[in-house]
């Protein structure tokens, strides 16, 4: 009975001699850097630091770019509160003060003759009303892409 006993416990250390070969020869294909996942694994780990690299500097860049916004909108928000106020301000002018000259064109002399203007072949159009036409607001960015 112990040699029987002894037989299958040599048989049970050499199944489990064998096992372990076995899952060691595969641990060692799968953290195999050329065909395994170990290099899979390298190449994602690689991956993800570049990417987090290029997130990090898109961060930077979207704040910097958020904070010259806010700083333009806060100048251009400044810019037609004024704006408002001036228009607003020409509004409340008497009619004198916008002839050309109180805008400081130089007034006519005495002694010198005023000619008079010829007359016009065709009456002149009306401008259409203040809603119809458009406010040119940026005529510099219209002459450079003319000039372009």
């Amino acid at each position: 009975m112990a040699l029987i006993a002894d037989i299958l416990l040599i048989a049970g250390a050499l199944g489990a001699t064998l096992y372990c070969h076995v899952l060691a020869r595969r641990l060692r294909r799968f953290n195999d850097l050329e065909k395994g996942m170990g290099g899979a694994i390298a190449v994602l780990s690689a991956q993800v630091d570049d990417m987090t690299r290029a997130l990090q500097g898109a961060q930077t860049s979207a704040r910097h770019s958020t904070d010259g916004l806010e700083s333009l909108t806060g100048r251009a928000e400044d810019v037609a509160r004024r704006l408002e106020l001036l228009v607003a301000a020409m509004h409340d002018l008497p009619d004198e003060a916008r002839t050309p000259a109180a805008r400081g064109a130089p007034a006519p002399q005495a002694a010198a003759p005023v000619p008079e203007p010829a007359p016009a072949a065709e009456p002149p159009r009306e401008a259409p009303p203040p809603e119809a036409a458009p406010m040119v607001l940026f005529r510099r960015r219209q002459i450079q892409e003319a000039a372009e």
